[in-house]
C-alpha cells in the first residue's frame, strides 16, 4: 500500500422508467432550477431556513420577486415555507433536493475533462 486513499465510483442503483407524468414533472422542476435567481435562492437554503427580506438583502433583489419565485419553487415541492410570526421562512423542501443541488454543485466546480 502507498498510503494514498483512492475513491471508488459508486455503482450507479438502477433508475426505474419514468411515466410520461413524472417527465413531466422532472422538466418543469428542471426549467424552475435553470432560473439563476431560483436556482441561487434554493441554493442559500439548503442548510438553513431563510427569510424573504434576509434573501432580497442577500441577492439585491426586491421582497415581491424573491417571493414571487419561491412561491414557484415551493408549488414545485423543491422548497417548504414554515411561517414565524409575521415572516416566512423557506428552505429546501428535503434531502432528495439538497442531495441533487449538492452533487451538481460538486459537479461544476470540478476541473474540466475531456468531453471527447
Amino acid at each position: 500500500m502507498t498510503g494514498k486513499t483512492t475513491t471508488a465510483r459508486l455503482r450507479p442503483r438502477p433508475v426505474a422508467a419514468l411515466s410520461p407524468e413524472q417527465a413531466e414533472e422532472l422538466a418543469g422542476m428542471f426549467h424552475l432550477l435553470g432560473d439563476v435567481n431560483r436556482l441561487r435562492l434554493i441554493h442559500a437554503c439548503m442548510d438553513e431556513a431563510v427569510c424573504v427580506h434576509d434573501l432580497a438583502d442577500r441577492f439585491g433583489l426586491s421582497a415581491s420577486l424573491v417571493s414571487h419565485h419561491l412561491r414557484l419553487l415551493k408549488a414545485a415541492r423543491l422548497m417548504r415555507a414554515e411561517r414565524r410570526g409575521k415572516q416566512v421562512f423557506y428552505t429546501a423542501d428535503d434531502e432528495h433536493v439538497r442531495t441533487v443541488l449538492r452533487d451538481m454543485t460538486t459537479h461544476v466546480a470540478e476541473p474540466g475533462r475531456d468531453r471527447d
